[in-house]
């Protein structure tokens, strides 16, 4: 139950990137075909974040530590720019028209599923 929870905050969070960010679209003919699309990327951007993530964070650690952690930013733009390019793969109709938007709608995500986290709470099923 919390791998859904986690996958719905996400589509969430990435759906309010797209209304906010100029450059990062989902594509769909209806709502229902946008949401599905959102879920799909959801899930990739997870398993992105869970696999290669922490191998950046200890590759570049001593980047973290010298801008005391703002390195951590540009490595979450550069994994929604991956995502981006990983949807595009798997024909999934979501794009990120390069590192900036990808830059700030990784801001959005992380903002807005934090908020959400707190909101709904850690479901420990």
């Amino acid at each position: 139950m919390r791998i859904l929870l986690k996958i719905g905050i996400t589509a969430v969070a990435l759906w309010i990137a797209t209304v906010f960010i100029d450059g990062i679209t989902v594509g769909g003919d209806d709502t229902g075909r946008k949401a599905l699309a959102l879920v799909g990327v959801a899930v990739v951007f997870g398993l992105v974040n869970a696999v290669i993530k922490p191998i950046v964070k200890t590759l570049g650690c001593a980047f973290y530590i010298l801008t005391l952690g703002l390195f951590g930013l540009v490595v979450n733009g550069l994994l929604m720019l991956l995502t981006s390019k990983l949807a595009e793969r798997l024909d999934l109709p979501f794009h990120v028209d390069g590192f900036w938007p990808a830059f700030w709608g990784a801001i959005v995500v992380g903002v807005v599923g934090w908020a959400l986290h707190l909101v709904l709470g850690d479901d420990d099923d």
